[in-house]
């Protein structure tokens, strides 16, 4: 079987609302984290730029504040196929 390689990219997003937790399953699975300050932060693995702009947009089109967006690490898993 021929193994496929897919390269993930780590995303923290930051918004300035808060999000209830069930609201993760609109954004790709990524697991919500609430700060003191009333923020939500998105983190989790997206595999190319285009599931990143799906995120971004279903943060558009909540019309939620976007704060920032960092891709912090580099991971890499192997799929057989």
């Amino acid at each position: 079987m021929p193994t496929v390689r897919c390269n993930y990219y780590y995303y923290e997003i930051r918004i300035k609302e808060y999000l209830p937790q069930s609201w993760a399953e609109w954004f790709d699975g990524m697991r919500l984290t609430h700060g003191v300050n009333g923020e939500t932060l998105l983190t989790g693995s997206l595999p190319d730029q285009a599931a990143l702009h799906g995120v971004l947009n279903q943060i558009c089109s909540l019309g939620l504040t976007l704060i920032s967006v960092n891709r912090s690490e580099f991971h890499s898993n192997s799929v057989t196929s």
